[in-house]
């Protein structure tokens, strides 16, 4: 790598292209027929923006969303065109430097305004509401269930998108409401289907995935994969020689920084604070070992 991949960007700048959104951590560009998906290297927790980006962020979640797009392509349509820079348009070419790598040109799709999570472990907000009301997302589980315990089948725990603010974790009859019960059911199933086969494939790399989320559009009614899909931003992975009930578990995701901003008591609202060097560090290695294990190879 040359030096300009030290570089860790919290803001991409395309000189004469501005984005028609800018999320948490990403930016999407209209290129006419298709969008430009651009990942930075901003990390968020608890639905802020921190200040203090994480080196290669951006390229780790872009490929390992390359990855899997590929992987379960068998199973839903996707709308990945091309992560591979040569393939970009010739107006692209000189922001090399910002897109290669973290980067994707996109199918444009309607999005379906709900994310949907898959969990096979009871963790995170889903364990939070456990132990206050004995539910997850509105539905009794069984009782005596312990932090971060396997399911007995994964279950689909839909949720309401918000740009701002926090998403809201909705019962499937509200699903049902916002868009229609055939869809839901469609988006049900494959949600758990993906889950599947992405998790049957990391338990054999060593690791256990929690649970993910997955967002879905609609081209010509017809259903689509978009975002990104089974990244550290989207999913919790945890190693399988370190997992224990009743705890919450070591994990090769954001879980470390938000770990980190419940120790020094921070209060959620903005500004967030500054994060030390140590846990930018030790965040970004998390996220370029769970790259190593996905796919194979090395950023």
């Amino acid at each position: 790598m040359g030096d300009e991949s030290r570089i860790a960007y919290s803001d991409i700048e395309l000189e004469g292209i501005n984005p028609v959104k800018t999320g948490k951590v990403r930016s999407i560009y209209d290129l006419g027929d298709s969008f430009l998906f651009v990942a930075t290297d901003r990390v968020s927790a608890y639905d802020c923006i921190l200040p203090t980006p994480i080196l290669d962020k951006g390229k780790v979640l872009t490929q390992v969303s390359k990855f899997w797009f590929d992987f379960i392509k068998d199973i839903v349509d996707v709308h990945i065109l091309t992560a591979e820079f040569d393939d970009f348009p010739d107006s692209l070419k000189k922001h090399e430097k910002q897109l290669k790598d973290r980067s994707m040109i996109v199918k444009k799709a309607k999005v379906i305004p709900v994310e949907c999570v898959v969990r096979g472990y009871i963790s995170g907000s889903a364990w939070v509401e456990y132990v206050k009301k004995g539910t997850v997302n509105e539905v009794f589980m069984p009782e005596g269930l312990k932090e971060s315990e396997k399911l007995i089948t994964p279950i689909f725990t839909p949720a309401t998108k918000a740009d701002s603010g926090h998403d809201e974790n909705i019962h499937f009859d509200k699903m049902c409401g916002i868009i229609g019960k055939d869809l839901s059911e469609k988006l049900q199933d494959l949600s758990i289907s993906i889950y599947s086969k992405a998790r049957d494939y990391m338990e054999d790399k060593g690791i256990i995935l929690a649970d993910t989320k997955f967002e879905f559009g609609l081209i010509d009614d017809k259903i689509i994969l978009i975002d990104e899909v089974l990244t550290p931003d989207s999913s919790r992975f945890w190693p399988k020689d370190l997992y224990e009930i009743g705890r919450s578990q070591e994990s090769y995701d954001k879980q470390f920084v938000r770990d980190y901003l419940n120790k020094i008591n921070w209060d959620r609202k903005p500004p967030a604070p500054v994060l030390p060097e140590e846990i930018v560090n030790s965040t970004r290695q998390k996220y370029l070992d769970i790259y190593e294990i996905i796919t194979g190879s090395t950023l």
